[in-house]
């Protein structure tokens, strides 16, 4: 079996930055800062304010609207309501915002489909989204975007990206069902006296301001245990908040679209999407993505859904099955039933059915480490890939100095519990080129694709940088035992 080698090699860009909130520690340190930007006279607002879009103008597209929405989010440190005239307002936005190079560090772990847009291609061409982890200052994991095509012969050209990268406008989710809501506050442990009573007081369909004024009644009827149903009262809100919308806009380029870290539980990182092309049962297609959420303590596997790449449905998953990293949907369902494999003991491969998607109750270990060269844990290396011999998967080993190699398997096309073959030796091996960085010995892909017979596969170099690989499937079939 020969594996190909493109030689693309996609590295981070320190240049690529995006404006982000920033909020210095404790409400007094704030409310300092606006009342020195309050003794300015008008004329030098106007000097200040020309001076930082002068200074950032050709860096990003739209600085004045993300400047007045962050003085929004600070008008209630506002001691007064004389208005401030709109110069002053951005100054304010401004000393209150920084720039974030959020792939400074690292651009890895790549995921790769088919472009929703399909037009303008010769004969034999694949156009393709890439998802990729962007890693910037905090070892804060974001999600990006390149496009490109795959030729008829195989040959790959990515995209340029954008210069620019916007952040997009955020939408919390219109309304939560009162049942899932209360089940997942109970596998959380939050099914308390205090939170029954709070849902019984809400509709089957609530909002999240009906929720907070909910909240606030109930939490006002328990004054004597104030301190302890504060915590748990915060982290209702956090669940809810957990589940959101983001929303771009045709005129912003793929490459600009950003996945960026917004509720609590996706605090200190979203990681590792694992997209896939999901066909319904109608013909109809989207995509989802299952991505790890982390606060600085705790995983949180969660889903992405999209039908076009800019309007984004970000949701927890719920169920005992549901935990720890490396969830990979199937790209339809199997005898009536979603599908999705998992490494819940963060060592074997595990198989999992449900009926809804964001409910997973069951899990059955399917594969074990058997080789060697994963002896110390496997996984996915994202959704599996139907063809007539049945599902090939990617797999990832971890050997002798955690030394990460790419693998693949076949499962049966009607019961996916049947390993029919696997390879038992590695198919891509860090080589000398791949071995050097931000952890080395490791090659790692989220995610291949199906283009004219052969497996392309994007994977990452050492999480670092990212390149492509392609093999032939007839090989890659006769290979595996």
């Amino acid at each position: 079996m020969q594996i190909n080698r493109t030689g693309i090699v996609l590295s981070p860009n320190k240049n690529r930055v995006v404006l982000r909130a920033f909020q210095p520690p404790g409400d007094e340190r704030i409310l300092r800062v606006i009342a020195r930007v309050c003794t300015l006279a008008e004329d030098e607002v106007d000097q200040q304010v020309a001076q930082v879009l002068k200074d950032f103008h050709d860096r990003h597209q739209t600085p004045k609207r993300f400047f007045e929405q962050r003085f929004e989010s600070l008008r209630k440190y506002m001691l007064t309501d004389i208005p401030l005239s709109e110069n002053r307002r951005l100054l304010i936005g401004a000393y209150f915002t920084q720039e974030y190079a959020l792939e400074s560090a690292a651009l890895f772990n790549p995921s790769i489909v088919p472009h929703p847009d399909q037009s303008n291609l010769s004969a034999g061409e694949l156009r393709f989204v890439m998802s990729l982890r962007a890693v910037g200052e905090g070892h804060i994991s974001s999600i990006v975007f390149r496009s490109g095509v795959i030729r008829n012969d195989l040959q790959i050209k990515v995209d340029e990206p954008s210069c620019y990268v916007t952040t997009p406008r955020l939408v919390p989710d219109s309304r939560y069902d009162n049942d899932l809501f209360h089940r997942k506050l109970a596998e959380l442990g939050l099914s308390t006296p205090f939170v029954n009573e709070v849902l019984g007081g809400l509709p089957e369909s609530f909002t999240l301001g009906e929720l907070e004024s909910q909240l606030k009644k109930t939490y006002r009827e328990h004054r004597s245990d104030r301190d302890e149903l504060s915590q748990v009262a915060e982290q209702v809100i956090m669940l809810a908040k957990s589940n959101y919308e983001l929303q771009y806009t045709t005129n912003q380029m793929l490459s600009e679209r950003l996945i960026f870290p917004l509720s609590p539980t996706e605090s200190n990182g979203i990681e590792d999407a694992r997209f896939v092309q999901f066909r319904g049962e109608n013909g109809a297609s989207r995509y989802y993505a299952t991505y790890s959420a982390f606060d600085g303590r705790m995983v949180l596997p969660q889903l992405l859904e999209t039908t076009d790449f800019l309007r984004f449905k970000l949701h927890t998953l719920n169920g005992p099955a549901i935990a720890n990293k490396g969830m990979a949907l199937f790209p339809r369902k199997i005898n009536g039933q979603f599908a999705m494999l998992g490494r819940q003991d963060g060592e074997n491969l595990f198989l999992m059915y449900s009926d809804k998607i964001y409910f997973w109750h069951t899990r059955e270990m399917i594969v074990k480490p058997t080789n060697p060269w994963e002896y110390v844990q496997m996984g996915n290396c994202g959704s599996p890939l139907e063809v007539e011999a049945g599902w090939i998967v990617l797999t990832h080993g971890v050997g002798p100095m955690r030394k990460y190699c790419i693998g693949a398997l076949l499962l049966d096309r009607h019961d996916p519990s049947k390993v029919l073959a696997r390879l038992h030796e590695p198919m891509i091996v860090p080589n000398e080129l791949e071995r050097e960085g931000y952890v080395p010995n490791v090659v790692y892909s989220c995610g291949a694709i199906i283009h004219r017979d052969h497996l392309v596969i994007p994977y990452a170099m050492s999480d670092y940088a990212t390149t492509f690989a392609t093999v032939n499937l007839a090989e890659l079939l006769s290979a595996m035992k």
